[in-house]
């Protein structure tokens, strides 16, 4: 049997769905890397809501998808921009989302991390309220027992006049912080509003001023999380860390090869793309826990050509692509988005995310999933 699905050209073509998903084990803890997904939220569809109200979101089909997660040994890392944060979803719904997480780690002990900016800031600010409304969901965070990740802050990339007030932003946060923190560096591609930041729109330049930040309190830095989408930048940050400071790849373009490593090192993860791959990267991730990076490699990059395509540009709509994914496995049950994101993508980038998607396996249960999509596309008037 066939589907047929869309193409790029306006035309249609016969595409024959996998009968059997990817087989993985879940499980055990890895040993050789520390693995955060980035976690999406799940709408409640039955909300009256308008892409201009706050979040209305499924708490319980939220929390069970973490629950996935960290059955597959994978970390969640809460409260992101995988999250909506910052597109639908405001700091109250952001602040609930990681009340809620935090607590459910901690009742089947599972590794969590959230977000900390300052997106209850909706207008200029100073540096002062920046500072300010950082520490807020810093102390938010620790409250909840989870580690804290310091992500980039549109306010203050807003007021910022140059990297002397990213070096004083950071150091007050850092000195303050309980515990160490993952520093996260989200490029422009991700966030335009993010664009010069630390200082600079010269990535060299930005590039030492983020070094300055950790070389001066490596104490409360566990790691840096660097989405820049530039293998090699990220191998050279890497290699000029302090020692004991871990670097998490956020390169969803070439992840594979940067989580492998090299004879001078190599990266942890806190990625995206790690949502709708989960029990396939948790299984590469114990295959490379035998000394198999030969094994890893074969797993997982086959994966990349799925991820650069959701991450295609605008980059910033890859949630479209990992909430379609997550309907299509039966993780949810509808294909409904907060802030109405699921239409940011077309009918053909669908089409291709679940060809890619079911090629590798991704879907528990293919014939649910290719029911799901013929739905989907009998909706744009499609028929079979």
């Amino acid at each position: 049997m066939t589907i047929r699905l869309p193409d790029f050209q306006g035309g249609f073509r016969a595409y024959e769905p996998r009968e059997e998903p990817f087989a993985a084990a879940s499980g055990t803890p890895f040993t050789s890397r520390t693995v955060f997904s980035a976690a999406h939220v799940v709408a409640d569809p039955f909300a009256d809501a308008t892409p201009d109200s706050p979040a209305a979101v499924d708490w319980d089909a939220t929390l069970a998808f973490r629950r996935h997660l960290w059955s597959h040994g994978l970390g969640v890392a809460e409260a992101m921009d995988t999250a909506q944060r910052g597109m639908g979803l405001d700091w109250a719904g952001a602040a609930e989302l990681i009340r809620r997480s935090a607590a459910e780690a901690k009742s089947v002990g599972g590794l969590i991390a959230c977000g900390v900016g300052t997106d209850q800031l909706t207008g200029p600010a100073t540096l002062a309220e920046v500072r300010a409304a950082y520490e807020e969901q810093l102390a938010l965070v620790e409250e909840s027992g989870a580690q804290a990740i310091l992500m980039a802050s549109r306010a203050l990339a807003a007021a910022a006049k140059g990297p002397e007030d990213y070096l004083e932003v950071y150091g007050h946060l850092l000195r303050q912080a309980t515990e160490p923190v993952i520093l996260h560096w989200l490029g422009p591609m991700f966030d335009p509003a993010l664009e010069g930041y630390w200082g600079s729109s010269d990535l060299d330049a930005a590039t030492d001023t983020f070094l300055q930040v950790i070389v001066a309190h490596p104490d409360k830095v566990d790691g840096i999380k660097v989405s820049l989408l530039e293998a090699q930048r990220e191998i050279d940050i890497r290699r000029r860390l302090p020692q004991g400071v871990r670097c998490y790849t956020g390169d969803d373009f070439n992840y594979p090869e940067l989580i492998a490593g090299d004879e001078q090192g190599f990266s942890h993860a806190l990625l995206g793309i790690f949502d709708p791959l989960g029990p396939l990267a948790a299984e590469a991730v114990r295959v490379l826990d035998t000394g198999d990076a030969k094994g890893f490699r074969e797993l997982l990059d086959p994966t990349v050509e799925l991820s650069r395509h959701l991450f295609q540009a605008p980059t910033r709509f890859y949630k479209t692509g990992v909430v379609f994914l997550a309907w299509l496995a039966g993780h949810q049950s509808h294909f409904t988005m907060v802030g109405g994101l699921q239409s940011a993508r077309s009918l053909p980038h669908f089409a291709r995310a679940y060809e890619l998607a079911d090629g590798l396996g991704l879907f528990p249960h293919p014939k649910l999933a290719e029911e799901r999509m013929k739905n989907l596309l009998s909706l744009y008037g499609v028929t079979q």
